[in-house]
């Protein structure tokens, strides 16, 4: 009896200690075309599931609480044929802040060049070496991509290993007849977000992500004024990244994911402190320019 009791316990430990590493939440939405063969559209949904949340993206062992919660949205805008689908893919991560049951936002994208082959009940096969198909290639590069933002918010340039194999992804695809993957197809795609993420001149960025997180959000519980600064700071800092590529995608997705956070944030800070990063997003952001408005209205 211990000895089936033992083997019972340590089988719950693997199971805490080696969960993989995204809590990936998905949905399918069908509502822009006549879906009349459910049963496709539940099965593509389950196995996304499964090869977001059930493989090893890394080396390192997650506890189950430490997963990183992210969604995957769907939008299916045509089928057609019966195993090809157009699509759009919205991308969501969050990252727990220290001491709080506060998640802050780290990616929110909707990516609009998405179409896909599925046969239903089809496994789903990825390589880090080649592109096996559009569907695990997309989502195997957002993968990589939210776990390499994730921990460059817990270390300086934590998630180079994983943003790099984002890049390979990427690398892979460049001889694919889908859209999303190359440097001609758009300004704002799949290729420029990683490519940008890797290059020196948004380092100041990925340092941002690390000082914004870990020096600032995650003390504010024990000291909200210290936290606030370190916040500002970091946001000075992107004005290097500004100046270098004005207007720049990935300063747009930053603050797509952000913006509310620092009204709040910000709102409740002093006078000085309002009018300094008034001063700085109005400068990086000016798309959001009249929402930053409530910083001082409130």
């Amino acid at each position: 009896m211990r000895k089936i009791n033992l083997i019972i316990f340590l089988l719950s430990t693997v199971n805490v200690l080696c969960g993989q590493e995204l809590n990936c939440k998905v949905t399918i939405n069908t509502d822009q075309i006549s879906a009349s063969d459910k049963r496709v559209y539940d099965v593509l949904k389950t196995a996304v599931f499964e090869f977001m949340n059930n493989r090893k993206w890394t080396n390192d062992v997650f506890r189950t609480e430490e997963r990183i919660d992210c969604n995957i949205l769907i939008s299916i805008s045509e089928r057609p044929s019966t195993d090809k689908f157009t699509a759009t893919i919205q991308v969501a991560a969050n990252r727990p802040v220290y001491k709080s049951s506060y998640n802050s936002p780290l990616l929110n994208y909707n990516d609009k060049e998405f179409t896909f082959t599925y046969i239903e009940n089809q496994t789903l096969d990825f390589s880090e070496s080649s592109n096996l198909s559009n569907l695990t290639s997309v989502l195997g590069y957002y993968a990589y991509l939210i776990i390499g933002m994730h921990y460059d918010t817990f270390s300086l340039n934590g998630g180079t290993t994983y943003l790099q194999k984002a890049l390979a992804v990427v690398n892979n695809a460049q001889s694919a007849d889908e859209k999303g993957w190359k440097a001609y197809d758009a300004t704002k795609n799949r290729y420029w977000l990683i490519n940008n993420y890797m290059d020196a001149s948004f380092i100041p960025l990925r340092e941002c992500m690390y000082n914004y997180h870990r020096k600032g959000l995650d003390i504010m519980a024990d000291n909200k004024e210290s936290g606030r600064a370190a916040i500002l700071e970091s946001l000075t800092k992107l004005k290097d990244v500004h100046q270098a590529k004005p207007l720049s995608f990935n300063l747009q997705v930053f603050f797509i994911a952000k913006s509310e956070e620092l009204i709040n944030i910000f709102s409740g800070g002093f006078p000085d402190e309002k009018a300094k990063v008034m001063e700085t997003l109005n400068e990086i952001d000016p798309t959001n320019s009249n929402k930053y408005q409530k910083i001082l209205n409130q």
